[in-house]
């Protein structure tokens, strides 16, 4: 029996990557208008709209999406492991669980395994593709969700936004202190602790972001040269690359995911910004 890897619409992975999967989409609501991120709605627009300030709202995958998969995958014989974005953010992970109970009810031997990731974008990215490597190398599904539960506690995320006044509508800053910082050019260095966004540090500048950025990789991380890094940006793939240029001449990794942020966290993070991703610890392949 094998395993299908089921992911939703937070999960930033290069196209080609995301396609072996399936993905379930979170919806964007603009106007009262409902899309399936993803979908219906590609970032660019998102973007569109939230430069006309038509600002989006966003819901979690709804539960029929759920309900659909799983029994699908359950007729079908196969088991499944569904790597959801963080609890802390959406409440997604609760309605999936409801779902499988649901499912499992009516086909008993339905093996399924549904994991916060504690993550969002390419760590989130980085955490399914560590999973696949998993279930590749014949390891049973039990074993690899068990992995994965405590490598989702080494998961790094570092990002940036080039202006303040998405964190000031989203109840994280004060609109004065947005204001005043978005005019002294402070770019805030945000972190992901426990599945939620929490403001690490502020810099003055694109460089001095840059500059720390890299800085904390060394600081976090350990043997970087032997990951995969991920870097996501909203609507910069030239500072993406600059960063790249940066930590591969710094830490020469195995190499790089990198993909431009996903319908649903650009309708919350704004237009600007960029992200790495990195586990403080290479995740092992091969656990004993």
């Amino acid at each position: 029996m094998n395993t299908e890897i089921v992911i939703d619409s937070a999960c930033d992975l290069p196209a080609e990557m995301k396609e072996k999967y399936k993905v379930l989409p979170f919806r964007i609501i603009i106007n009262e208008k409902e899309y399936r991120a993803g979908k219906d709605i590609d970032i660019q627009q998102v973007y569109e709209h939230i430069k006309k300030k038509n600002y989006p709202k966003t819901a979690q995958v709804s539960p029929n999406d759920y309900k659909e998969t799983f029994t699908e995958l359950a007729k079908n014989k196969k088991n499944c492991i569904y790597i959801a974005f963080s609890a802390a953010m959406s409440g997604s992970f609760q309605t999936a669980k409801l779902m499988a109970s649901e499912v499992k009810n009516e086909y008993p031997d339905f093996n399924i395994e549904i994991i916060d990731s504690k993550a969002g974008s390419t760590a989130l990215g980085l955490l399914v593709n560590h999973t696949k490597k998993l279930l590749d190398n014949g390891l049973p599904l039990k074993k690899v969700a068990q992995i994965i539960r405590t490598e989702r506690e080494n998961l790094i995320h570092l990002f940036s936004l080039d202006n303040l006044t998405t964190l000031q509508r989203g109840g994280r800053l004060s609109k004065g202190k947005a204001f005043i910082g978005n005019i002294l050019n402070i770019k805030p260095i945000l972190e992901v602790v426990d599945g939620e966004i929490v403001l690490s540090k502020k810099v003055r500048g694109q460089q001095r972001m840059l500059k720390t950025l890299i800085t904390e990789m060394e600081n976090k991380g350990q043997d970087l040269s032997n990951q995969i890094i991920g870097i996501s940006h909203a609507d910069d793939e030239e500072l993406a690359l600059k960063l790249k240029d940066k930590i591969k001449d710094k830490y020469n990794p195995d190499g790089f995911l990198i993909n431009m942020i996903s319908p649903v966290l650009g309708a919350h993070l704004g237009i600007g910004g960029i992200g790495i991703f990195f586990f403080c610890k290479p995740p092992e392949i091969n656990p004993g």
